[in-house]
């Protein structure tokens, strides 16, 4: 099924012609359309449905066992029909889940090894198929014609554009030079700096160059540096907090931001999702069962008596006093210039990893201020590829991340933050939280029967989160900036909850102008 982006939490029918779901909540089954079929001719079948279903637990990335834990086993009732039989009635989201779930060709799988990396172009039964491929630069995707889809109520005035391009750049400013010499179409302005006064090129001057800004209507993703609990030094809370407190945000935001970002500090910014100020007496009901628990793991009882973390001292000098208090209260001490464990002498060190040397502006400076604590500090830069299999090995102390959020959180919640993905590789839980009161409040979540109640278990699991200073929040701008050679016509307003490019098309009159002008014709 697909989603409208203009609906928070409604599916309408693609693959699926129609829908039934248990009163019960047990079960969903789905009518197959009896026109689906591959790109390589092959028809969609219930026998795929369950095949997707199967592999995708035992072979797949690990996210999946966790996204579809609460389905038993896909049954194919007959050639068209295919039933989901739940292990839980208690999610109320699991039914869209599993009508989101991307269905793989079995014929095609079923005799090659589904983990082996591979160039070759698999078939799907979407609107594009893969044209080409130049590893490490671009992948190609060619509208299919013959789409048997494209006249269904839900594909009508999308997927216009004949080829779609996705180049990679291994360097962010020779991905935005590419994009002033019109090699890109389309990009995302993710850098305060340029979006405020990278614009001074020609073709942006002359109006060949459209800039678009989107607010945002989800929650705001939590970037943030994020510690590495398997590693002994980030045990004690105390240590996290001191070292959030050197991130000096309104040095940033002025300095190098132009004032563009405001601080992040909820993992659900920006929403009624957002905990605030004390705990009520809602969330203390779902905390005070882990109360020693948390008491533990924290340190301190300050979740349960104080607000949240957020007015820390704006002074640097005063935040770097509060954090050398923390330190020396965690067991350290300045010995020679550098921060040491009292009981072994062991000094704290940290490396941050990175791939992009584009972010070196934003940790050099908070570095620095550790260094002013003691603290031994590097960064080191590697290629993706091995920066993905340390990440994936939790091999790091410190890496940036982001954890995105959307209106109606749910399974997707487990592979964040939960015991069972701590240690599993892959997992997105990569600070390795395992708490039994993290766990609880997830579960919780997911079960929410209404908005009120997934809104407090939302708040209590903010707050847990918040306490246990197991990132370094970073900024956000609560809007989308888009860069476009101006050729393209969208719809407006743009749709609510999601940016459709699916429904952009290119006017090949602007287009034809664009190229002339372009070459000085």
């Amino acid at each position: 099924m697909a989603s409208n982006p203009n609906e928070p939490f409604s599916l309408y029918g693609l693959l699926a012609e129609g829908v039934r779901l248990d009163p019960e909540r047990e079960w969903i089954e789905f009518d197959l359309h009896p026109d689906a079929v591959f790109q390589d001719g092959e028809p969609v079948t219930a026998e795929d449905v369950v095949f997707s279903l199967d592999i995708l637990l035992e072979e797949g990335n690990p996210f999946f066992r966790n996204y579809y834990a609460g389905v038993e086993q896909a049954v194919a009732m007959d050639v068209h029909r295919v039933r989901f039989e739940f292990n839980t009635t208690d999610s109320r989201e699991l039914p869209l889940i599993v009508a989101q779930m991307p269905i793989l060709p079995k014929h095609y799988w079923e005799t090659r090894d589904f983990t082996a990396p591979t160039l070759a172009a698999h078939p799907g039964s979407g609107p594009y198929q893969i044209d080409d491929v130049d590893p490490g630069r671009r992948i190609v995707y060619a509208r299919d014609e013959d789409y048997w889809a494209k006249d269904l109520p839900v594909n009508v005035g999308r997927y216009n554009i004949d080829r779609l391009i996705i180049d990679y750049y291994r360097d962010r400013d020779i991905a935005w030079e590419a994009f002033k010499a019109g090699l890109i179409d389309y990009r995302i302005d993710a850098r305060a700096a340029t979006w405020a006064i990278g614009y001074d090129f020609p073709a942006y001057q002359q109006g060949l160059v459209e800039r678009i800004t989107v607010p945002d209507v989800n929650p705001s993703p939590m970037q943030a540096f994020v510690f590495n609990l398997r590693t002994d030094k980030f045990d004690d809370p105390r240590v996290r907090e001191a070292l959030s407190l050197t991130f000096d945000f309104p040095w940033l935001n002025t300095n190098i931001f132009y004032d563009a970002y405001s601080r992040t500090h909820s993992f659900f910014q920006n929403s009624e999702m957002e905990a605030t100020g004390l705990p009520s007496q809602e969330e203390l009901v779902l905390l005070t069962p882990f109360r020693d628990e948390l008491l533990a793991s924290h340190q301190s009882d300050q979740l349960f008596t104080e607000p949240l973390p957020i007015d820390h001292p704006e002074s640097l000098r005063e935040r770097l006093r509060l954090a050398l208090e923390l330190l020396r209260e965690a067991g350290y001490q300045i010995e020679d210039g550098q921060l040491v464990n009292a009981e072994n002498g062991e000094p704290l060190a940290l490396e941050v990893l990175l791939y992009d040397s584009g972010l070196e502006r934003v940790v050099q400076p908070m570095l620095r201020n550790m260094a002013r604590l003691g603290v031994d500090t590097s960064i080191r830069i590697v290629d993706i590829n091995q920066y993905l299999n340390r990440l994936r090995s939790f091999d790091f102390d410190m890496v940036i991340s982001q954890f995105p959020q959307s209106n109606n959180p749910g399974n997707e919640q487990r592979d964040y933050w939960t015991s069972a993905s701590a240690e599993q590789p892959q997992s997105r839980n990569l600070m390795g939280l395992a708490h039994p009161a993290v766990d609880s409040l997830v579960d919780q979540l997911i079960s929410a029967d209404s908005r009120e109640q997934l809104n407090t278990i939302a708040h209590a699991l903010d707050r847990v989160l918040r306490w246990g200073f197991y990132v370094i929040p970073h900024y956000h701008s609560g809007e989308t900036r888009i860069a476009v050679w101006d050729k393209f016509e969208y719809h407006e307003p743009f749709p609510r909850y999601a940016m459709d490019l699916d429904a952009w098309w290119v006017d090949t009159q602007r287009e034809a102008e664009l190229q002339r002008r372009r070459s000085g014709r």
